[in-house]
């Protein structure tokens, strides 16, 4: 799958919280947390187009992913695909980028999940084991595979 990372600006803050919106509305809807403003003022937050990227897959964009490369582990702050592009391997081919450069930094990724939402399955299945929990999400990390040589 040919993915292409796009940079994000400030002035992409709205297009990012929508997209987020879409990706998590079932989940949030499960959990009774759905709430538009709180999910906009959460991302907003933390928002940094420095480490934000649209993906776009055969030209067309599919969601955004926000990784935080500063220390060990690195987080994943954000991978959201939108529902009608969900399912298609985007989201897996995105970790398997992501891995590959944590993997030669020898670093861990830690990643959490909405308590509830079919990212927890998505993340185990890549190899996350998870860490710990809070009231409304669940931890995970990813360390680093050790290739011999």
């Amino acid at each position: 799958m040919n993915l292409v990372f796009l940079p994000t600006t400030p002035s992409d803050a709205d297009v990012l919280v929508a997209i987020r919106i879409a990706a998590m509305h079932e989940s949030l809807e499960r959990a009774g947390r759905f709430d538009p403003r709180r999910a906009r003022d959460r991302f907003l937050t933390s928002f940094d187009p420095a480490f934000c990227r649209f993906i776009e897959a055969g030209g067309v964009r599919v969601g955004f992913v926000s990784l935080r490369p500063q220390q060990d582990p690195w987080l994943l702050d954000h991978l959201y695909i939108v529902p009608e592009h969900q399912g298609k391997g985007i989201g897996a081919a995105v970790l398997r980028q992501i891995f590959a450069d944590a993997d030669a930094h020898r670093v861990s990724i830690r990643v959490g999940a909405l308590r509830g939402s079919e990212s927890n399955r998505f993340y185990q299945r890549h190899g996350f084991r998870q860490t710990d929990e809070a009231e409304w999400d669940i931890y995970y990390l990813r360390p680093p595979s050790v290739r011999p040589g």
